[in-house]
């Protein structure tokens, strides 16, 4: 009798979708969904502001150490066991996680995660890539992207609706059933690829430890400056000169290494190069409003968790619809044209967000959320398609961990620049509007001071929004350097999303 679990190597391309969508959407849902139930979470573990903050970045200083380390891992564990490896060690991981009794416990459980959850997107990225032929590549970033570009949006509107009507622990446990799916069907459906080869040389532990340093204190300086007060502290000083001195040995290293732990030769591929600029704008347009828009919403606004979550969904299903439509002009239309239509419409919708006044409501920022999700779709699985479509197979799975690096480390300077210039915003405005106030007409010290504190608020987040919708215009012109060969354009195409699952 056959064992049902036993590996197929004529797996459906279907099959092979489904399996690592499941671990992708898991994993990113997962690092959006905690943040909505992060101030629950400290009251019912007695932890600070300050100490909860660190269930997000222990997660995140975890998976971009382990992004780049993407490639070697996969020569090294082989394709089906490394990512099997990582969906068992990001399940556990959650278990734990829901079983928490203290800050700190949960920390490290997230740290945990983190090294799970940090190989499943690029990996996921890659197999996709592999697996479709290369006329159905764009329908393949297409799927992808439906669960690297949906999934922040889903993610606080299920965390909203678990916080406002269950416990915590709750946000951690669902991942346990699909885990064990998805874990399960990695074993049956995902191949090994005879191309991918086992490392030549062990493990350059050297360069792993200035990898580790360089990229773990870069990431703490941009979670922590702002709220550190940046170079006031010797903390972020040291760790800035640190993250600089130890990243240009690791890059200094890995060029000069015969068999490199992350091999960079990847970027002598041009496309890869404009693509991954790209990627860095990108990641600080998704990631940053990700970070300021469901504050905007709870503290402008007066949202609730659940409302933050409804408001976010309009983008991520224009995104769904605006896939799809991508798939079938690609081949008719030049790729670059759809990436600075991408850039150009997400840039409008940031323009109307900033806009908005304190009396705004749900159909307020609807409209813009849904052009801001459909200008992502025209964005993300073009510029996916270009920046990978000359890389070798054999060498896709340490770009895709270099790209969805960069991608991330573009985001972390979003949120950096984004809640540093909301600080200083508020300040000005603040200042500005309290000299002008030479009367109370009627209203006590209390309220007017609340008042001047909105408005303060709302002038610095209208502000960020016109700066992100200026950075995106100001990109667009950049997709000009991307060498789109006629056959890449070609690859690009498909039917459909539906049809490339068939």
């Amino acid at each position: 009798m056959r064992n049902p679990f036993a590996h197929r190597d004529d797996a459906p391309v279907a099959l092979i979708t489904i399996t690592v969508m499941l671990g992708l959407i898991m994993a990113i849902i997962d690092s959006t969904i905690v943040n909505v139930a992060l101030n629950t979470i400290g009251g019912n573990l007695g932890a600070s502001v300050d100490e909860v903050s660190w269930i997000a970045t222990g997660y995140i200083l975890a998976s971009v150490v382990v992004m780049p380390l993407n490639g070697w891992l996969t020569a090294y564990l082989g394709r089906k066991r490394f990512y099997a490896a990582s969906l068992a060690l990001f399940t556990v991981a959650s278990l734990l996680c829901g079983t928490a009794t203290n800050i700190t416990q949960l920390v490290i459980y997230r740290v945990i995660q983190g090294i799970g959850g940090g190989a499943l997107q690029p990996t996921a990225q890659a197999i996709m890539f592999e697996t479709y032929p290369p006329d159905k590549r764009g329908n393949a970033m297409a799927i992808f992207g439906l669960g690297a570009m949906v999934g922040p949006a889903i993610g606080p509107l299920l965390g909203g609706y678990i916080v406002d009507n269950a416990s915590w622990p709750l946000i951690f446990y669902i991942n346990i059933p699909i885990g064990i799916v998805a874990f399960l069907m990695t074993m049956m459906f995902i191949p090994n690829p005879k191309y991918i080869e086992r490392p030549k040389a062990g493990l350059d532990w050297l360069g792993l430890g200035l990898m580790t340093t360089g990229l773990a204190s870069l990431q703490y300086v941009l979670e922590r400056g702002e709220h550190d007060d940046w170079y006031d502290s010797s903390t972020i000083a040291i760790l800035t000169v640190v993250s600089v001195v130890a990243l240009a040995l690791f890059i200094w290293r890995m060029l000069r290494e015969r068999h490199p732990l992350v091999n960079l030769q990847v970027f002598r591929h041009s496309s890869f190069t404009i693509g991954n600029i790209l990627g860095i704008i990108s990641g600080f347009g998704l990631f940053g409003t990700a970070l300021i828009l469901p504050l905007f919403f709870q503290t402008i606004l007066g949202f609730t968790a659940f409302d933050t979550g409804l408001a976010l969904l309009p983008g991520a299903l224009s995104t769904a619809v605006s896939m799809i439509i991508v798939g079938r002009l690609l081949n008719r239309i030049d790729a670059r044209a759809s990436i600075a239509f991408g850039f150009l419409v997400f840039g409008f919708s940031t323009w109307m967000l900033g806009g908005l006044t304190t009396d705004a409501g749900f159909w307020d920022v609807f409209w813009p959320r849904l052009i801001q999700g459909f200008g992502l779709g025209f964005l993300f699985v073009p510029l996916s398609t270009v920046s990978l479509g000359d890389i070798p197979n054999s060498e896709m799975a340490g770009a895709t961990g270099v790209y969805t690096l960069v991608r991330q480390i573009g985001g972390s300077f979003g949120i950096a620049i984004l809640t540093t210039l909301l600080v200083h915003q508020t300040a000005v405005a603040w200042n500005v509007l309290a000299s002008g106030v030479t009367q109370t007409h009627g209203y006590s010290v209390g309220a007017l001071t609340s008042m001047v504190a909105q408005q303060s608020s709302m002038i610095a987040y209208n502000y960020l929004f016109r700066v992100t919708a200026i950075v995106f215009a100001l990109a667009a012109p950049l997709v000009l350097f991307i060498k789109v060969k006629p056959r890449t354009v070609k690859a690009q195409a498909g039917a459909s999303l539906a049809a490339a699952v068939d």
